[in-house]
């Protein structure tokens, strides 16, 4: 490990989080030379300690720091106070996500244009477009090791995927394999392949799914120019009085507040954290919080529209046994306004253990159907929606007006209320779902509410005029120079695809634009 950089050194570039934008930026700034700090609010958990076990894993690794949720959404009712699964440990969600990894689509970046205006919906086109984005696309999958692409062999098909694929055959799809996953199908990087145990969402213990945890923070370390600090909650963002920033307070592992000077300032805290820690470090120069003059901090969360499909077949399944996600059928990703809703989503496998399934099958529900349906878990089949959902400006991060944390932060209120886009989205998957399990000889179909959301998006937009957004093309806030966002929240629009390829491409191309920077001496 590097000795720890001094808190007074203002020449570090200072990351708040360690997940897939704030751990491959530090990587990538090591790599070139940069002397980084990343604050992390969790512990580090090497992937040897990773429980495969449901509920001692989410307890293990989970963000369940309070929050409170408002909006009709059906996670305020069934989860008020876990709006989004995510993790607080060093790799952030790297260490839980499913590997699924796929490159928007060229019509994404451009959806107010493509679209058109939708009424309620807060569209508008990135500043970016797909082929400036290519480059980095191609740096991200090979960094990843993402099956199908540069060589690299496919993941074999589990008895899930084999009964979405004889589905996605009978009703005509013809776009379905076992995905472009960030999980080694065989030995690279110095990596095992996958061994198909089946906890995916538990931390990979054996290291055969790209994590930040064990690629790019290790990597960066090895080079001297990286620190990692754990359980360093950061509360609040420091400027001087041109604006500029000039480090942050942070809570050490002890509580005792800390405060680290720095160069630059990337967030990378995910979109629930991320604007909550820029309103949080209002001034009297900056009343709104930092990066605010556009008012839009905090606003236009996106959590994708999702929901699940499961059946129950006369013949055993065990659909648990292999990878979690190794199976997708991208045929409705297109955008096809014919079909009652813009943009498209996707259908990914999926499997939950018998302790989640009790509690996300129905929540709240029980029963007969309800417990027979338990009872024939071994019988079943699965599926998750995953498609693109509407940015609208009451959508958003807001802290809250009494509950504080343990800090004195005020917590953040989560606000979603679905856009009937998204409904009549949802609807379209349930169906074509459920008709896949129908074509194949299910004898039940469950359609299944969205759980605590996975794919936090928005809160930070990009945009190319300041008054429309918070960063431009290259994540830089458009307010204040050396201050960065470098996670989904910089997400202009949601698009159909799982984000966190596009989370890493961004990262490495951001990485070149801060590198650059600094050396001209701009920032």
């Amino acid at each position: 490990m590097p000795a720890p950089y001094a808190l007074s050194d203002d020449t570090v570039v200072v990351i708040i989080g360690s997940g897939a934008g704030g751990g491959t930026l530090a990587n990538e700034l090591a790599q070139k030379g940069v002397d980084v700090v990343v604050l992390e609010a969790g512990p580090r958990i090497e992937y040897e300690d990773f429980i495969n076990d449901e509920w001692d894993s989410f307890g293990q690794l989970a963000w369940l720091d309070n929050r409170t949720t408002s909006g009709s959404w059906r996670v305020a009712k069934d989860f008020p106070n876990l709006p989004a699964w995510i993790v607080k440990a060093v790799g952030g969600t790297t260490t839980h996500w499913a590997g699924a990894s796929l490159r928007f689509q060229e019509h994404e970046f451009k959806t107010l244009t493509n679209y058109g205006p939708v009424e309620g919906a807060s569209l508008l086109d990135w500043p970016i477009t797909l082929a400036d984005l290519e480059p980095y696309y191609e740096k991200a999958e090979d960094k990843m090791g993402v099956t199908r692409t540069h060589g690299i062999e496919g993941l074999p098909g589990n008895n899930n995927f084999k009964i979405l694929k004889a589905g996605a055959d009978k009703l005509g799809y013809t776009d379905c394999h076992t995905g472009n996953m960030a999980i080694n199908s065989g030995f690279r990087d110095d990596r095992m392949g996958c061994q198909q145990t089946g906890f995916c969402f538990q931390g990979c213990k054996w290291g055969a799914k790209w994590s930040t945890l064990y690629t790019e923070i290790p990597k960066g370390e090895a080079t001297g120019k990286l620190e990692v600090r754990p359980e360093s909650h950061v509360i609040k963002i420091e400027h001087d009085d041109s604006g500029k920033v000039t480090g942050v307070v942070y809570a050490d592992k002890d509580g005792n507040l800390q405060e680290q000077k720095a160069r630059i300032v990337a967030v990378a805290g995910n979109s629930i954290e991320s604007p909550r820690l820029l309103l949080n470090s209002a001034s009297s120069k900056y009343p709104d919080g930092l990066a605010n003059s556009s008012g839009q901090v905090g606003k236009n969360y996106m959590r994708h529209t999702t929901g699940s499909v499961y059946a129950i077949f006369d013949q055993p399944v065990h659909f648990y046994r292999g990878t979690t996600m190794a199976g997708i059928i991208r045929d409705e990703a297109k955008h096809d306004p014919s079909r009652g809703f813009v943009g498209g989503y996707e259908l990914e496998t999926l499997a939950l253990g018998l302790p989640f399934m009790a509690a996300f099958l129905n929540p709240g529900g029980w029963g007969r159907s309800f417990a027979s349906a338990l009872d024939q878990y071994d019988h079943m089949a699965g599926l998750w929606i995953v498609g693109e959902d509407m940015p609208q400006e009451n959508n958003r991060i807001s802290l809250h007006t009494e509950l504080k944390d343990k800090y004195g932060m005020p917590v953040p209120d989560v606000a979603f209320t679905d856009h009937p886009n998204d409904t009549a989205m949802r609807d379209h998957a349930y169906s074509r779902g459920i008709a896949l399990y129908d074509a194949v000889g299910a004898t039940r179909t469950f359609p299944t509410p969205p759980y605590p959301s996975t794919h936090n998006l928005g809160t930070n937009r990009m945009s190319k005029k300041p008054e429309d957004g918070v960063v431009n093309q290259w994540g830089q806030t458009h307010d204040i120079a050396n201050l960065f966002v470098s996670d989904g929240s910089q997400f202009t629009t949601g698009a159909a695809e799982n984000p966190t390829l596009t989370i890493v491409a961004l990262a490495i191309r951001q990485a070149d634009h801060i590198a650059r920077e600094m050396s001209s001496g701009t920032i």
